[in-house]
């Protein structure tokens, strides 16, 4: 039976990839794309300074793919293989659930799975470290970001994993809603005291001095060598809308992934008690029968 599960986890989360997909090319692409307006505009702006300056410009290189392929062949494929892959790993958690939660519904199971998934792999380390469009952040701290965000990712899934055990422990004596309190807790002390050991964005920037005394991972605005600005700041609405539809757009994932596999598991489930208890109620065969 776990195998049937994990195929249908695979499903749905195919299914849920194609849709964050698709919500993310409608809301989330025309934000990547101001982006990286401003971002060949800035490099415009510096090349000129560094011209004026007497220095080398930094010609570049050329892209290996079209925005056209990236909007959609590369992000579409990346989403949907992202989605199947977060399908199988909910279906291998939800039957390590199965039978270790209670009473629940196999549909309500589903959606907490969904949840514990959402905020564990995504929305918890989102906290500590937002996604960031084109422009944001600089390219020698590519390699750290990406080891901080992971360790993010991990201790959530563990302490994630340790409130839900702490919470099955503490509910024979607390009772169920004072024992999520405790556990809930448990895990915001927990990964609180994680997000404020390690360093942010901006301490990142501060050691390669890429933006002066007050670095940050958010381009400031340009000036030339008399103070004047001569190309603004990265503008504070891209960067919101764009989190604001990356969150949107893995709550929807995470969301159709428990919705679209609810049902499944619970039909799976059915059938199979009902094979189980088919033989029982039918009894033993009649002496003498034929």
């Amino acid at each position: 039976m776990e195998k049937r599960l994990i195929l249908r986890g695979v499903l749905a989360g195919a299914v849920a990839g194609l849709l964050a997909f698709v919500f993310a090319r409608i809301f989330a692409e025309p934000q990547i794309n101001a982006a990286i307006e401003y971002e060949s505009g800035r490099d415009d702006a510096q090349g000129l300074l560094d011209k004026a300056a007497g220095l080398p410009m930094d010609m570049g290189g050329p892209d290996i793919f079209s925005r056209t392929v990236q909007a959609n062949v590369g992000i579409g494929v990346g989403m949907i293989l992202f989605g199947t892959a977060m399908g199988a790993l909910f279906a291998i958690a939800y039957t390590v659930c199965l039978g270790r939660t209670g009473r629940l519904r196999p549909r309500t199971l589903a959606m907490l799975v969904a949840l514990g998934g959402f905020l564990g792999l995504y929305f918890v380390p989102f906290i500590k470290y937002p996604a960031n469009p084109p422009a944001i952040g600089h390219p020698e701290t590519i390699r750290d970001r990406g080891n901080l965000y992971l360790g993010m990712v991990v201790c959530s899934i563990v302490f994630l994993v340790l409130a839900v055990w702490l919470g099955k422990r503490l509910q024979a004596r607390f009772g169920n809603w004072n024992a999520t309190l405790l556990a809930a807790g448990a895990f915001a002390v927990a990964i609180g005291i994680v997000m404020a050991v390690l360093p942010s964005l901006g301490e990142l920037a501060d050691n390669v001095q890429q933006f002066g005394h007050h670095a940050t991972e958010t381009p400031l605005p340009l000036t030339d060598d008399k103070g004047a600005i001569v190309y603004p700041g990265f503008p504070a609405d891209t960067l919101f809308e764009f989190r604001f539809y990356s969150v949107a757009a893995q709550l929807l994932l995470w969301g159709t992934l428990g919705l679209l596999f609810g049902p499944m598991a619970e039909r799976l489930l059915k059938s199979r008690a009902e094979a189980a208890a088919a033989p029982a109620e039918a009894g033993p065969e009649p002496v003498g029968a034929v």
